[in-house]
């Protein structure tokens, strides 16, 4: 699926400038902030472009890269959790229907559950994902729990962006430990594209400091919240917490161990699943022939993706696999599919999604 975006900017409070990025039409998704984030380099992350793709297919999903992030204003003085609620109310200001959806990821969640309770008028459903309602520091029992708070702030000051494989091991298995070596290399890539190594890690020591569960259990917003059993950066327990405390809010585990979920497991369809039915639709219906062929999501999505006239290389990059896994992906669907070449292929999924004209 071909995906645009128009990108502009608004103003916070301070005087702070935010970049502002929508793709698709329809009902509005607001994704708060969180802690990396380039509005325009996602487009081509093979990480961040599925959850782009598949939350503009029947929304106008908006975002936003956070102060000293991405596109927004780099040198700013402000880096508190304050002023990164004033940037929300800058951006929700700026949308023109009454009521949107507002998706907290991570730290994004606590933003999220604030600017509810400040605004419910125009929060019509609430999803959080991998959320914490407790930083690191405030959830801390025991004196090492606070010493790891900390020496991870220092981790990010001294090895943040470096090539070092160690380094960008560390982080990448914070976040997506099952993703592949070319999503791994993407994610250390988009760390040196998003914020230099002093903001993240002030950022990172704002965010350990968050404390909104006593914020949630006001809360009076229909809630989805889903968090994966084996996150590595958010204990699978804060998401039962925030289920907890919020009143009539839906509690969906996930079967990985990705803070950030990944269109090649089972957990991502689940997510996406459960996501439209809490906002009242089914998902649309595959096409009737990839239907019939019997591929999987990640053969119909690498098949669009040939239709768009992609090369084997070129997919490899957007989907952060290896050439000779796409070439191998590709014989088994044509197999499925009973083609013999690419043109062939093509042909049928245009003819399948509608769009011979």
């Amino acid at each position: 699926m071909k995906l645009g975006q128009s990108i502009g900017f608004c103003t916070s409070a301070d005087g702070t400038r935010i970049a502002v990025a929508s793709c698709g039409k329809g009902e509005v998704i607001v994704r708060a902030a969180h802690w990396m984030s380039h509005v325009d380099y996602d487009l081509e992350s093979p990480i961040w472009r599925p959850w782009l793709q598949a939350l503009s297919a029947r929304n106008r999903f908006v975002r936003y890269d956070p102060r000293g992030c991405g596109l927004s204003d780099r040198h700013v003085a402000d880096l508190s959790i304050e002023a990164w609620h004033a940037d929300l109310d800058a951006v929700t200001a700026a949308i023109e229907e009454p009521k949107f959806v507002l998706l907290g990821l991570s730290q994004g969640g606590a933003l999220s559950i604030a600017y509810a309770l400040r605004h419910p008028e125009r929060v019509s459903h609430l999803v959080l994902l991998n959320a914490y309602g407790q930083g690191g520091r405030v959830r801390a029992k025991t004196e090492a729990e606070r010493l790891e708070a900390e020496t991870l702030v220092n981790f990010v000051r001294i090895g943040w962006g470096r090539e070092n494989p160690a380094f960008c091991r560390f982080f990448t298995n914070l976040f997506i430990p099952d993703g592949t070596p070319d999503q791994h290399r993407w994610w250390g890539d988009l760390e040196r594209m998003t914020a230099t190594a002093d903001v993240a890690a002030q950022l990172l020591s704002h965010m350990q400091g968050i404390d909104v569960l006593d914020l949630a259990a006001r809360l009076r917003v229909p809630t989805l919240i889903a968090h994966s059993r084996g996150d590595m950066r958010v204990p699978f327990d804060e998401g039962c917490k925030l289920a907890a405390v919020i009143p009539g809010a839906r509690f969906v585990p996930l079967e990985s161990k990705n803070h950030v979920l990944l269109p090649n497991e089972p957990a991502w369809t689940v997510f996406q699943d459960e996501l439209a039915a809490f906002l009242g639709r089914e998902r649309p219906a595959q096409p009737q022939i990839i239907r019939e062929a019997g591929l999987t999501a990640a053969e119909a999505a690498l098949l669009e993706l040939v239709a768009e006239g992609l090369d084997n290389r070129a997919i490899a990059g957007r989907l952060g696999k290896s050439v000779k896994t796409v070439r191998n992906q590709l014989s088994a669907i044509f197999s499925k599919l009973g083609v013999h070449s690419r043109s062939q292929a093509i042909v049928m999924a245009l003819s399948g999604m509608g769009r011979t004209g």
